[in-house]
């Protein structure tokens, strides 16, 4: 199994007649992912064509599930929209909602993340300002190129979609049983503890690579969970040993504050509670290499 999506899920896309939402719509499609139509108010009633298939385009979310079956919603909806998007895929009770969108203003994010607690967390949120989810040979949902990576028993939890596609295509010849970008604004819904979890849960991944970066203590709560909750190998890696204090580097939410979120002292803390933590991405793959051999 794969976590969160799988060969079965049923993906909508809210957005999907907008250059971007149609494009991902048919690179997902191609990747093998069960697309099965969008959601525009404006474009009620018409169709998108992915690469020669059709797709209805239906005015409501909870329409669209009603129609296909959907549970999944990827969200390619301009930032000034968003919040309403995501709030109306959580009425609708989808069960995930993957929000590539970045440049949502905090408060939006936190508004429409209180909103799915309030109504008992019953849509997963992953993002915003995130590259998606990817489960290799299986579906995939969202921007993650579909053809970097094969399947494997690696899961991968990142911060940064670069970095989520650098170590993909790194390991590709062990594989990946699903990848998850979690975006790197102050404000998202599914975090590292979450996708950690999920994949010690998970009887398919053997391992973890845990992506973070500078900024905020998410890392450091990580590695405490970690300790006690987490019994499968871990690998690490910090982006940003080299940002200047004060600084705002690429992510909203990665900024150094005097010593808190410092590169080094979240690469302490996964340390001290056993994680490997590699000082570039390659090391971090190699790091993952000798897990693996480990495990064999």
């Amino acid at each position: 199994m794969a976590i969160w999506l799988t060969e079965n899920s049923k993906i909508i896309v809210q957005g999907i007649t907008g250059s971007e939402g149609l494009k991902h719509a048919r690179r997902m499609h191609r990747a093998g992912a069960k697309v099965v139509g969008g959601v525009n108010a404006r474009k009620a009633g018409t169709a998108v064509d992915l690469d020669g298939e059709s797709r209805p385009v239906f005015g409501t979310v909870a329409e669209a599930m009603a129609t296909t079956g959907a549970d999944v919603s990827v969200v390619f909806v301009p930032p000034a929209f968003t919040k309403d998007a995501v709030i109306e895929a959580i009425d609708a009770g989808i069960p995930l909602c993957i929000v590539i969108t970045e440049g949502i203003p905090i408060h939006d994010s936190a508004v429409f993340w209180a909103h799915a607690v309030a109504t008992g967390n019953k849509t997963r949120i992953i993002g915003p300002n995130c590259p998606g989810l990817a489960s290799p040979g299986k579906s995939n949902a969202g921007i993650i190129p579909a053809d970097i990576t094969t399947p494997g028993r690696i899961g991968l939890v990142s911060k940064s979609g670069t970095l989520t596609y650098q170590m993909m295509y790194e390991l590709r010849d062990i594989g990946f049983s699903s990848c998850i970008g979690i975006g790197g604004d102050p404000i998202i819904g599914t975090t590292h503890i979450d996708a950690l979890q999920a994949f010690q849960d998970d009887p398919e991944t053997d391992a973890i690579v845990m992506i973070g970066e500078i900024g905020g203590d998410a890392e450091e709560r990580a590695a405490a969970y970690i300790e006690q909750h987490i019994t499968k190998p871990v690998v690490g890696y910090v982006a940003g040993f080299t940002a200047p204090e004060g600084k705002t580097m690429g992510h909203a939410g990665a900024i150094v504050s005097g010593s808190a979120g410092t590169a080094q002292a979240k690469k302490e803390a996964l340390e001290k509670v056993g994680v490997r933590v590699g000082k570039t991405p390659s090391e971090t793959a190699r790091l993952m290499r000798d897990v693996m051999k480990g495990l064999k």
